[in-house]
């Protein structure tokens, strides 16, 4: 967001107010009427800025002039009569201008990302699918976010993790070690400057090929919006604490939930066992982000990739959970939701074949993000 320029107050109003003091005024045409503010502004010695509030450019740059045609500070704008000359002393007041207009705000200058990643048995694919498709993900958002300079990235499932560091394996908490079937079955930190998330001291492509693949153990009843929560809470970013560091009051969050269920309160039609789901509704998810943030929501992008809103069997069949099934998707109209309530979310078929086309757009909804980050306080 841009400030727009402090405007100086216009010379003919302290000429007149020179001349209600009885002070001799000399003939204004007898004055350099030179505006730019590379040379004198006329005898007053009153410099002029370069443009004004009604011509400025679109990019906040005050070259622009006045919506009338002429400079701004033109004795012509006093219409059209010009005061004799009455021979007597010119003054030069040494009137100095208002401030310079303040300097642009150039968008975020850091960037948290915060991957959710189902764990559960039908999400092998999908995993392997988001780390093929992460190294042109970040790639691009350092291309297009070039002032942008500190990135934290961070990985947590849709439970708790028991093959995660000791001491870190609730619901939550930033993997750092994964294990199991399906999983990259590796240690991959802490990370390069000693944190339980990824920094641009990393090799992120690498790493986040490690962490990303947390495996297909976890459990059925899917809870992505709790452990979204909790990785976002004060609780697991004190010091000391399992994700200590990751959220940053002055950086854009960016939040990735791939899932291929819904997160709701139901009973397995299967087994016949309660899955109760993360409690709270939409609103109640929405609520616990911005406030995370400083209730700034739009300093907050929310992609999702989630079962599409209506049935579309040639692009995301249903999920038979209970043949075992692995290719498809649950509609998940609640994430959809919550999602959508985000001026920056975007919301995409986690039953692509690549994500790489979902990540591209969802590039310029973060460049959008960042160009209007508002900064704390």
């Amino acid at each position: 967001m841009r400030a727009p320029p402090r405007s100086s107050p216009p010379r003919y109003a302290l000429l007149t107010a020179v001349c209600a003091l009885g002070l001799a005024c000399g003939d204004p045409d007898d004055r350099d009427t030179d505006t730019n503010s590379s040379g004198p502004a006329g005898s007053l010695g009153i410099p002029t800025p370069s443009g004004s509030n009604s011509g400025e450019g679109s990019d906040g740059d005050p070259s622009g002039t006045t919506s009338g045609g002429g400079t701004m500070g033109s004795e012509t704008s006093m219409g059209g009569g010009s005061a004799p000359d009455t021979g007597g002393v010119k003054f030069d007041l040494g009137i100095t201008p208002d401030s310079p207009p303040m300097e642009e705000d150039e968008g975020c200058k850091k960037v948290d990302l915060l991957f959710v990643i189902d764990n559960s048995g039908s999400m092998q694919d999908e995993q392997v699918n988001l780390v093929n498709s992460f190294p042109g993900f970040i790639d691009e958002i350092q291309t297009q976010l070039s002032g942008t300079e500190g990135y934290h990235v961070g990985v947590t499932t849709s439970d708790g993790y028991l093959f995660n560091t000791l001491g870190c394996s609730g619901e939550g908490a930033l993997v750092t070690k994964t294990g199991g079937t399906g999983a990259s079955n590796m240690t991959c930190g802490p990370y390069a400057e000693g944190y339980n998330f990824m920094t641009e001291a990393d090799d992120l492509a690498s790493k986040f090929q490690c962490a990303a693949q947390v495996g297909i153990a976890g459990d059925g009843d899917e809870r992505p919006m709790k452990t979204m929560g909790l990785a976002l809470s004060q609780g697991l970013n004190a010091p000391g604490a399992c994700n200590a560091g990751f959220l940053r009051d002055d950086a854009l969050l960016v939040i990735v939930v791939i899932t291929d269920e819904e997160d709701d309160h139901e009973v397995d039609g299967c087994l016949q066992l309660p899955q109760p789901g993360s409690p709270g509704d939409p609103q109640d998810w929405y609520n616990t982000v911005v406030a995370a943030k400083g209730g700034v929501e739009q300093n907050i992008v929310v992609l999702t990739l989630i079962g599409p809103p209506g049935p579309d069997p040639a692009q995301c069949p249903p999920l038979d959970k209970c043949q075992g099934g692995i290719i498809g998707a649950e509609i998940a109209p609640r994430i959809d939701a919550f999602s959508t309530f985000f001026t920056y979310g975007f919301v995409g078929r986690v039953c692509e074949a690549s994500y790489a086309a979902f990540f591209s757009e969802a590039v310029s909804v973060i460049k959008s993000a960042c160009d209007e980050f508002m900064p704390p306080g």
